[in-house]
């Protein structure tokens, strides 16, 4: 048996860091860029490290009777919950590598039959953080450590998710909004107004489509790539670099972040509008290139598309759309795509 300790009391006894790194752990498992998770467990979400390591209970470590995360997102809840539970977890491994996936990619592979409960699980989770904490990157602005306070929220879900797991209908209250508004976005997504453009050789995708959209609907059709640039109508725009860039990804090779200082100064050229364009550093973990009125949150940063404001500008969608592409392939000549890009190899770089 294991039980959840607040991350702070990692070194009070051997623990298990799932979704983090912390000097002192037993065993590390998390997709973070450089943690020191075991070569043989690494997956694409910390997670799906913790199921691996779960079907290979001889790992070094995994006897450690604590386990803790520094934060709390739906993949390293998934992956704590999984160890306190492991019959269950790999009971249900295919659907719990689905719902970590889209928590933290926010790819929603609709067409599986796994998803509709996937997405359902996820808005739960979503919903009750939310309405009964905080919502996430929230900690800062209520003069809170984030990894003191997200103890609270784990020692709340884990006891209760298994019922949601086990019979969503427990939860409908909770993740119906969500799910409702996921859906009708889909929708469009899928539908005649919306297109994607797929540039394989530099990671980019371009979407068009009508308004913006929740990311799980969004970043579906995207999943593959790393880069986004979306177009709404009215010439409104965004350009985000997605998380999956700043983890160590295990199913396929990436290109790394690069600083977009040059292609936001070739669009301030062309822009009239009154608002200049900006970037925020590679570092972040979906780091935006937009028209920047008031500075935004990183709660409002990690929001959906749907919930924050987003200017016109006077630069066209094609023009855009060209600049964007010819930027990241004069960039990217050059550089290779592989696994597991370091921090300092990414810096050198620039």
């Amino acid at each position: 048996m294991k039980t959840f300790v607040p991350f702070r009391q990692l070194r009070n006894q051997p623990t298990i860091v799932v979704d983090s790194v912390g000097n002192g752990a037993a065993l590390t498992l998390a997709h973070w860029r450089g943690a020191p998770t075991p070569e043989s467990l690494r997956d694409d979400t910390s997670a799906g490290s913790v199921l691996r390591a779960l079907r290979a209970p001889a790992t070094p470590g995994l006897e450690a009777a604590a386990v803790t995360a520094n934060h709390f997102d739906v993949d390293g809840f998934v992956g704590v919950w999984s160890l306190l539970y492991p019959e269950q977890a790999l009971r249900h491994e295919a659907l719990l590598r689905r719902v970590a996936t889209l928590g933290d990619f926010r790819e929603i592979d609709w067409p599986h039959p796994l998803t509709d409960h996937a997405l359902k699980l996820v808005g739960w989770l979503n919903a009750e953080e939310k309405s009964r904490f905080y919502e996430p990157f929230g900690a800062p602005a209520r003069r809170r450590r984030e990894d003191e306070a997200s103890a609270e929220k784990f020692k709340w879900f884990l006891p209760r998710f298994r019922e949601v797991l086990e019979n969503p209908a427990a939860g409908r209250a909770s993740w119906e909004p969500e799910y409702t508004r996921v859906q009708q976005a889909l929708a469009v997504a899928h539908g005649p107004d919306t297109s994607y453009a797929r540039y394989s050789e530099i990671g980019l995708v371009v979407a068009r489509t009508p308004e913006p959209l929740p990311y799980y609907a969004l970043f579906g059709p995207t999943a593959g790539s790393d880069i986004v640039l979306s177009l709404y109508a009215g010439q409104r725009y965004e350009l985000e670099y997605k998380y999956t860039t700043w983890v160590d990804l295990e199913s396929r090779p990436t290109l790394p972040r690069l600083p977009l200082d040059g292609l936001v100064a070739r669009l301030n050229e062309l822009e009239q509008a009154p608002h200049p364009w900006t970037f925020d550093g590679i570092t972040d973990t979906g780091p935006l290139l937009r028209l920047a009125g008031r500075s935004l949150s990183k709660v409002q940063r990690y929001a959906d598309p749907d919930h924050r404001p987003i200017f016109a500008s006077s630069i066209s969608p094609d023009q855009l759309e060209q600049e964007v592409v010819a930027f990241f392939r004069a960039r990217y000549a050059g550089i290779a795509p592989k696994r597991y890009w370091t921090w300092a190899e990414v810096r050198a770089l620039q």
